[in-house]
């Protein structure tokens, strides 16, 4: 069972003036494979000092293996999500996000609009997504099926990428 924590970054949110569906949705979502359990949730300003701590504290004290924050990723002054996540990250992926981007952008041209990045720090995984809950929840289908194995490499569970060759 892989451990999930769900970052919303939302000032109306974390001022009480809007309900954070898209967490709700996201842990839906996560939840409805057997093999995720969301163990921490958090809702948050959009604060890049905020979001940097939280996910130090989550990656730093093993609290989850798999962090999805969302929300902050757009143009906005106050989007600042991908800014704090690079300063918590140690190495990035740009695959999951890349990817996400292109799959997102044959449903709506806007998705090449998002800034969200991914990355690695210790153990866990860390993705950002849109703050839609439609939006959210899509670009997390897209790449879902492979971050188990993303994680399983990453906790040295997994050693092999590449497809055995046959026999002939």
């Amino acid at each position: 069972m892989f451990k999930v924590a769900i970052i919303t970054l939302s000032d109306k949110g974390y001022e009480g003036l809007r309900e954070d569906i898209t967490g709700k949705k996201l842990k839906e979502y996560v939840e409805s494979n057997g093999h995720y359990k969301v163990v921490h949730y958090a809702l948050i300003k959009d604060d890049k000092e905020m979001l940097v701590n939280e996910l130090i504290d989550i990656c730093d004290n093993n609290k989850a293996d798999l962090v999805l924050t969302n929300g902050g990723t757009g143009f906005s002054k106050r989007d600042v999500t991908p800014e704090g996540t690079k300063e918590a990250i140690e190495r990035e992926i740009p695959g999951i996000s890349e990817y996400m981007r292109m799959k997102s952008s044959e449903i709506t041209k806007k998705a090449i609009l998002s800034r969200g990045i991914s990355g690695i720090r210790k153990s866990t995984i860390i993705i950002n997504l849109p703050g839609s809950p439609k939006g959210a929840v899509e670009n997390l289908s897209f790449i879902f099926d492979v971050l188990e194995h993303g994680i399983e490499i990453l906790k040295g569970d997994a050693s092999e990428c590449a497809t055995p060759l046959k026999n002939n």
